[in-house]
């Protein structure tokens, strides 16, 4: 495996739907059909590109498990079906399980709407060495939060708090949230998977037609498809005022799952190389103390 080969590809495939600066942002210009420079034909090309990030993926998380220095910080936001799931299982699924931690956020308990809004996922972060992965997270607070006014209600803050400005504190309070975790050695990046209405009505249905999927599905999900509008543009002034150099947004089309898994290992790579990670030196006193040990267990 040509490691340099894979980084240099990697980096140039993610850099398109990479946001550094969301002041120019638009949902609209981002197409979630987009499969590059990819045809439906060359599905199993795409695998086979696949596999060879997977394996890519897994030789950086070693290094990054074995220096313990940094920590990687995935974010996964995306409207119901969109593929989070199985993007977070197919692309992971070189990692060792044991320096990777996922966590998968709900409707929050009542021990969490007691704390601060970002206290559940900061409870969570991954430790150094480690790739925390965010299956929804604080952005939430943005996002299902601003849609649905009583979700914030059930917050009981303080009303004095609960602004025209509100949203705007909220982007600069994860904005400055972000750069701490960087500041301290975790690197943060974010995925959200465009899917499409169309598609995500299509992928509803093969949940409702499959009984082995019908487990997926919940009437909420189809009631929400009536605040498309709504959620499609707090996605877009969430990206707009959070899309920074140190937590990068990448808009990722969702609409073909095969193509979507390919950009977010992609992404995760360059993300990782970008650390600079190698295996731990062996100082010259290390070096007799493993000679010392090797003698004594030849000589058994």
């Amino acid at each position: 495996m040509d490691m340099k080969r894979i980084v240099e590809a990697s980096r140039s495939f993610a850099a398109p739907y990479r946001i550094t600066d969301g002041r120019k942002f638009r949902l609209k210009d981002c197409d979630p059909d987009d499969i590059a420079n990819f045809k439906e034909a060359d599905r199993q090309r795409a695998k086979d590109a696949l596999a060879l990030g997977t394996q890519a993926l897994a030789e950086l998380q070693d290094k990054l498990y074995a220096q313990n220095q940094w920590g990687l910080l995935l974010i996964f936001q995306a409207m119901d079906a969109a593929g989070k799931d199985g993007a977070i299982k197919h692309v992971m699924s070189g990692v060792n399980p044991q320096g990777c931690q996922v966590f998968s956020f709900k409707s929050p308990s009542s021990e969490e709407l007691d704390h601060d809004f970002m206290w559940r996922c900061a409870h969570n972060l991954p430790e150094r060495g480690r790739i925390g992965i965010f299956n929804r997270s604080y952005y939430e607070e943005v996002l299902a939060v601003r849609v649905h006014p009583d979700y914030l209600r059930r917050q009981n803050l303080p009303p004095s708090l609960v602004t025209k400005d509100i949203w705007q504190e909220r982007f600069e309070d994860i904005g400055n949230f972000e750069r701490y975790l960087t500041r301290n050695g975790f690197k943060v990046i974010k995925f959200y998977l465009n899917v499409s209405r169309d598609e995500q009505k299509k992928r509803f249905l093969e949940r409702l037609e499959n009984p082995e999927k019908n487990w997926k599905f919940s009437a909420a999900d189809a009631s929400e498809r009536s605040y498309w509008k709504d959620y499609a543009k707090a996605y877009e002034e969430m990206i707009e005022a959070t899309a920074s150099k140190h937590a990068p947004w990448y808009v990722v089309p969702a609409d073909n799952k095969w193509f979507t898994r390919v950009v977010v290992a992609a992404a995760i790579i360059d993300a990782l190389d970008s650390l600079d990670l190698d295996y731990p030196k062996v100082s010259e006193a290390q070096k007799k103390e493993l000679a010392a040990a090797r003698t004594t267990l030849l000589e058994e």
